[in-house]
């Protein structure tokens, strides 16, 4: 089973680097979030200089205050992209081809050429932002994260031991961050990958009760799954209080998931990385190793 090493190899260092000069600095967007610091880290030890960017990062950007975004664009020579919100990521595509930046990355979601404008319009904008900028531009479409049940949206109702979802039992080949970090500098820093979208995955797909088995089976506690309806979902995020934009996109995410589109593996990381994606189990160990779901 593919285990991550503690320290990145002289091969992996070197195959980050190749393509781009060192003292050539990378922005990250959202630099202190769920890939942005994992992208800053891998960029870091493969020698290059990075300028992680957020509201509460080493480097302040704020999108609603477009004042902070000069400082944070100036000089850099490429861009990782997450998404912000809907009407202003083609404006900041543009200020940073205007301020020198020669290559976008942005990071989307898997199944995006399948969704109407409306599903996902931060994400869709994005997409464009890159494509369109005029420069090299590269575009990440990643499966549900597997740091997603170990973080901020399923880890505590699998603490609480109910986890409740509306999948119909349809499985997804969930990515591990990791994975989307070193791809991410890859595609940041290496030449000829550039002027496409890239689907990653992990290796085999899982459904969701299959995964909270491993996630439970790891932990050594009883932890359930529950498949509700689409509109027991949507009663149960109106009860914690979810409403407006952020309970629309959660209910859109589902939609996509049961229509089946992101079962398939995709082969985006070995196509850019020369190895086999991280596997959930991997994952389920080494979280449950650290007390994540105790």
């Amino acid at each position: 089973m593919f285990r991550v090493p503690s320290a990145m190899s002289r091969a992996r260092r070197r195959a980050l680097t190749e393509g781009m000069t060192n003292n050539e600095e990378i922005v990250v967007l959202g630099g202190t979030g769920k890939t942005g610091r994992l992208v800053t880290r891998t960029l870091r030890e493969a020698g290059h200089r990075v300028r992680p960017a957020s509201r509460s990062g080493e480097t302040r950007f704020d999108w609603a205050d477009q004042s902070s975004w000069p400082a944070v664009l100036e000089g850099a020579r490429a861009l990782y992209l997450v998404a912000g919100p809907a009407g202003l990521n083609t404006l900041l595509a543009a200020r940073a081809v205007e301020a020198g930046v020669r290559r976008l990355v942005a990071l989307s979601g898997r199944g995006m050429e399948h969704c109407t404008p409306d599903m996902f319009p931060a994400m869709t904008e994005a997409e464009a932002a890159v494509r369109e900028s005029g420069v090299e531009w590269a575009i990440i479409r990643a499966n549900n994260f597997h740091q997603n049940f170990s973080q901020d949206y399923w880890q505590e109702p699998l603490r609480a031991g109910r986890l409740a979802l509306p999948t119909a039992g349809v499985a997804e080949p969930f990515v591990d961050t990791r994975d989307i970090a070193e791809v991410a500098a890859a595609l940041l820093t290496r030449d000829g990958l550039d002027g496409r979208a890239y689907d990653v995955s992990g290796p085999r797909a899982l459904t969701f009760a299959e995964a909270v088995r491993l996630v439970a089976a790891a932990a050594g506690r009883r932890i359930d799954f529950v498949d509700l309806s689409p509109e027991e979902y949507v009663a149960e995020l109106r009860a914690e209080g979810v409403a407006g934009g952020e309970l629309a996109e959660l209910v859109v995410t589902f939609e996509v998931l049961r229509a089946g589109r992101l079962a398939e593996p995709a082969d985006g990381v070995r196509r850019v990385l020369g190895r086999e994606p991280i596997a959930f189990e991997t994952f389920a160990k080494e979280e449950a190793a650290k007390g994540t779901w105790s």
